[in-house]
């Protein structure tokens, strides 16, 4: 059976994660590698000397034998990058966020489309067990109609991790925590409750020199007519605290909780009991200094193997990744700031 060949631009955290799940998966292949800093790429040519290493993306695309490019640079490349993959006829894979904002967004879509390749995106959280259980029991109607949703993501980033890149903390390379911190939970709540119609937001940087905010809170009513709540912060003492969503049913309450939304904090469904076989471990990905979202990377990259052989659906494409995006820039523009 052929397998998919892959190429990583960006290798930093997160696009080593990429290039290390690739590798193990049996239907992928890791061809190629791309970054501009000469030094990541030696040590990781060291550590897959199969892998042909690039310092010129362009390069890349023209020269290397791939399928599909993983797209893992600073979030205002993420558009740009992935233009170029779909014109050298190269399916997409771009980490969040999408991009920094709906245009973006739309002419990736539009490139993808004329150039008759894929475009996806992550959303690794959405095979987290307690999501996928989550959303199981939302399909089939258990909890009834839905009246409100909390979401809190209140995390720990130091300023030693805003200082450690030079793209982070910056309004036109990061765009903001929303994109960051929050991207994955925003994904869920609007996959789940429709497009947000309405949003009340307040921001401010209150803990960190950064261009961007480091709280949030917003008030927010979406297209099913469940209204909510999303308060998030990277000013969190010491270490990472809660990613939560707590549901708030005609039928039932649930909350999705822990760390990284890898638990069931509460469960409570009308004639419907929380099914005793379900593994909810879940290792979170460890940064060295910080601790991002669970690592669920694995599933996604064995999904898009087959889904690519296959010629099938599953992994989130463009069209949706946008609504993402869309809810991004309905919280920040109705924003409220100091």
């Amino acid at each position: 059976m052929r397998k998919i060949r892959f190429g990583v631009v960006g290798c930093g955290h997160i696009g080593r994660r990429h290039i290390a799940v690739i590798e193990a998966e049996p239907q992928a292949e890791m061809v190629a590698i791309c970054d501009v800093d000469q030094q990541v790429l030696q040590k990781l040519s060291a550590d897959y000397p199969q892998v042909v290493s690039y310092t010129n993306y362009e390069r890349m695309l023209a020269e290397a034998s791939i399928d599909i490019v993983c797209i893992c640079t600073p979030h205002g490349l993420h558009a740009i990058m992935s233009i170029q993959a779909a014109y050298a006829k190269k399916h997409i894979l771009v980490e969040k966020p999408m991009a920094l904002s709906c245009l973006e967004s739309e002419r990736m879509i539009q490139a993808a489309k004329e150039n008759n390749v894929s475009l996806y995106v992550v959303k690794q959280n959405r095979y987290n067990a307690p999501i996928m259980l989550t959303k199981q029991t939302l399909d089939e109607g258990r909890l009834g109609k839905i009246f409100m949703v909390q979401c809190n993501v209140m995390w720990n980033r130091h300023n030693a991790y805003y200082e450690q890149s030079p793209w982070r903390g910056k309004k036109h390379l990061e765009g903001g925590a929303l994109q960051t911190q929050v991207s994955h939970f925003l994904d869920l709540l609007v996959w789940w409750f429709g497009n947000i119609q309405e949003a009340k937001t307040i921001i401010d940087t209150l803990n960190h020199d950064i261009e961007i905010e480091d709280c949030g809170v917003s008030a927010l009513r979406f297209d099913s007519g469940t209204i909510g709540s999303l308060l998030w912060t990277t000013c969190v003492y010491n270490v990472n605290y809660e990613g939560s969503i707590t549901i708030i049913g005609e039928k039932g309450t649930i909350k999705i909780g822990g760390k990284y939304l890898n638990k069931i904090e509460f469960w409570d469904v009308m004639s419907y009991p929380m099914p005793e076989d379900i593994d909810f471990n879940d290792a979170p990905n460890q940064y060295g200094t910080y601790q991002g979202s669970s690592s669920n990377h694995d599933k996604l990259i064995h999904s898009l193997a087959e889904q690519i052989i296959d010629s099938r659906k599953g992994v989130v494409e463009g069209d949706e990744g946008l609504k993402t995006i869309q809810a991004i820039e309905k919280i920040y523009g109705q924003a409220e700031a100091k």
